[in-house]
């Protein structure tokens, strides 16, 4: 299934803004959330094609959240990267052992962070 809705879960406003302006100008259509309560508004709205998803958040953090979608039926198949500043190997592995697709550090890179989001598609 091609990826065209993007769903940004990031409690930095530049980070979203800076994110959203990149999936925009690679022709995405994105949404943003500031927390995982604020993110699951929007998924029972309109279920997003894919989950750009920070970890270190207020309330619930990126791991909790991705697993929490991952184990929901109605969720599952939603994929989710993982896009933190966390850097550590056991981290990466850790957010994929939470259900998400890919995981991406801050600095993003654009063509890397277009490279996996195709790849998913």
């Amino acid at each position: 299934m091609p990826i065209h809705n993007v769903l940004i879960v990031d409690d930095s406003k530049t980070e979203l803004m800076h994110l959203s302006e990149m999936l925009k100008k690679a022709g995405y259509a994105v949404r943003t959330a500031e927390n995982a309560e604020d993110a699951r508004r929007h998924i029972e709205q309109a279920k997003p094609d894919l989950i750009l998803m920070d970890v270190v958040m207020p309330g619930q953090n990126g791991y909790q959240f991705t697993r929490a979608l991952s184990r929901d039926p109605r969720y599952a198949d939603m994929p989710i990267i993982m896009c933190t500043s966390k850097s550590q190997e056991t981290d990466r592995v850790w957010g994929l052992r939470q259900g998400a697709r890919d995981y991406i550090t801050k600095p993003v890179n654009q063509a890397e962070l277009i490279g996996k989001i195709k790849a998913l598609g």
